[in-house]
């Protein structure tokens, strides 16, 4: 449940923090940072819970190093992306490579989530113990 338990943790943290975005924004009429607020929301908390309720609902699929890469490029993808993409909205694009790479690690860890779901839902179901 490793995997599992750490994306939906750090799901519901990502919505506080886009919600918490959300808000700062309002009280301030500065949308400026409204990509990062959707990204925040749709990547950290829409896909990160997701991706735990999968991992929950077929535990199988939470074994072996598959779904640790896909866990790892996940975050640290996200982490990056946010931070960057903040600096690129403000017009400080000091981390553009960090940014493009962290594109790449996010598309990998979804890529490695369709490889995990494909194998979690072709393979045969056991037989239930009589």
């Amino acid at each position: 449940m490793f995997v599992s338990n750490n994306f939906l943790r750090l799901g519901v943290l990502s919505a506080l923090v886009g919600m918490s975005l959300g808000v700062w924004m309002g009280a301030n009429q500065d949308f400026a940072l409204r990509p990062v607020h959707a990204h925040v929301n749709l990547l950290g908390f829409a896909s990160m819970m997701l991706f735990g309720l999968f991992y929950r609902a077929v535990p199988a699929a939470g074994r072996g190093w598959l779904p640790l890469a896909h866990f790892g490029l996940s975050v640290v993808g996200f982490l990056i992306l946010m931070p960057s993409l903040t600096l690129l909205i403000l017009q400080r694009p000091i981390f553009m490579p960090a940014m493009i790479a962290s594109e790449v690690m996010l598309v990998t860890s979804m890529l490695l989530f369709v490889i995990v779901v494909f194998k979690a839902t072709m393979q045969k179901p056991e037989p239930a113990a009589a």
